[in-house]
């Protein structure tokens, strides 16, 4: 048996670290929504509440997957139940801080002061349980004067400086292939609702935990941030390659690409002799030490681009793994996906959909006790839970269920709704 099936037989009975704890999820789009995945994936039970017409915003973006899910919205919401309510309605809010005393956490990305409008910030919150993590996401700093501005990952990736420092130097400044500030953000947020919940623990108290794309953003921007402070302007690009070690990129071969990162000068002496079989460049004193191969990178990458283009990357990646040179294939995405590696992992699951009939989804990256943490529940469709979250925490009947549906409340699908 494979890892990941291995992983799959052996789940159900894992303990999972946050089982018992239950988060509220008003958040929308990404960054809060990856936030209530991570507790969702280590245990937690997530209620997402959403709006009982659209739903999250994202499920409208990406690749249609049945009525009411996309490949978006199937990213972040794993191993979570969804409850429609209009939260712009009196009834909505209502019923969302009746169900609160429920709760151990929080998360929202309203706009600025819009949490307080309904009726759920922290510190109304607060008063129906003090001992509540409440974690609100934003663009910007609350407290500083672009508070009220919206946050959106492709802006704050230019304003922060991501932009400047991606892509290849004779091009314009390029955007990252994923949302990564708001992906960032939303493992950010998770480590401090995780900090708060073990605080918690030992003292009882609560905790308000406020996160801004743009604070998470700079942090991106990491060791290049720092180089730019001390050099006093932006770090030149260098695009696949390293700004410091020499060779160390994407480079072609003779039948496609793949990746080289040569580390250290005893690697480049074997990456010379036994792959190249080439003693010479790295007997020329201007390529002997990583420092002599930086200040001539141009004159080193060029011939070695051109040999690279004579050899079989089967080979040449041969050779660099007896040599201990780490190396690898550049793949494309659905080839990285249907790969070897990514199928023994465990890494993407298949679960039953009750219209595509099937959909894919990632599994959880953590393991614990050598196993992966269980895809318990797929994303699930607008509104699945609202029945049984609205009876189980607020013990409604089904006629008071029913009146609330007739006034718009929530949207109450039940199985043979979803297959229709």
């Amino acid at each position: 048996m494979n890892a990941g099936a291995d992983d799959m037989s052996r789940q159900g009975n894992m303990d999972l670290p946050l089982e018992g704890v239950r988060v509220l999820d008003l958040s929308r789009v990404f960054a809060g929504p990856l936030c209530g995945q991570v507790l969702a994936d280590f245990g937690a039970d997530v209620i997402k509440v959403e709006h009982p017409g659209r739903g999250d915003d994202t499920r409208d973006w990406g690749m249609r997957i049945g009525k009411t899910e996309t490949t978006y919205y199937s990213a972040m919401n794993r191993n979570k139940r969804s409850v429609t309510l209009d939260l712009q309605s009196q009834e909505g809010a209502r019923l969302v801080r009746e169900m609160l005393p429920r709760f151990d956490v929080v998360i929202h990305n309203f706009k600025h002061g819009g949490a307080e409008k309904l009726g759920l910030g922290y510190e109304q919150l607060k008063a129906v349980k003090p001992d509540l993590i409440y974690c609100a996401i934003a663009g910007y700093d609350i407290s500083g004067p672009q508070a009220a501005r919206p946050g959106y990952d492709l802006v704050i990736q230019g304003e922060t400086g991501l932009m400047a420092i991606n892509g290849e130097a004779e091009q314009p400044p390029l955007k990252f292939g994923v949302a990564i500030v708001d992906m960032m953000t939303g493992m950010y947020a998770a480590q401090a609702v995780l900090a708060a919940l073990f605080r918690r623990e030992r003292t009882g108290r609560g905790r308000l935990i406020e996160m801004a794309l743009y604070d998470c953003g700079i942090m991106i921007s990491s060791y290049y941030a720092l180089d730019a402070m001390l050099l006093g302007r932006d770090p030149r690009r260098y695009g696949n390659a390293h700004p410091s070690i020499v060779p160390y990129g994407m480079f072609e071969s003779a039948d496609g690409p793949l990746i080289i990162t040569v580390g250290n000068n005893a690697q480049f002496d074997k990456f010379c002799r036994q792959v190249l079989m080439r003693p010479d460049i790295v007997e020329d004193p201007r390529y002997a030490t990583n420092v002599e191969r930086g200040r001539n990178r141009v004159a080193l990458l060029a011939m070695l681009t051109d040999l690279l283009k004579t050899y079989p990357r089967d080979l040449l990646l041969q050779r660099m793994q007896a040599a201990g040179i780490p190396c690898g294939k550049v793949l494309g995405l659905h080839e990285a996906l249907t790969s070897e590696a990514t199928r023994h992992g465990g890494l993407l699951r298949e679960m039953p959909h009750p219209v595509a009939g099937k959909m894919h989804t990632f599994a959880p990256p953590y393991r614990l006790d050598g196993q992966r943490l269980p895809v318990r529940n797929a994303p699930p469709i607008l509104g699945e839970g609202t029945r049984d979250v609205l009876r189980d925490l607020l013990n409604l009947t089904d006629a008071e269920l029913a009146a609330l549906r007739d006034r718009g409340v929530p949207t109450l699908p039940d199985a043979s709704a979803a297959s229709d």
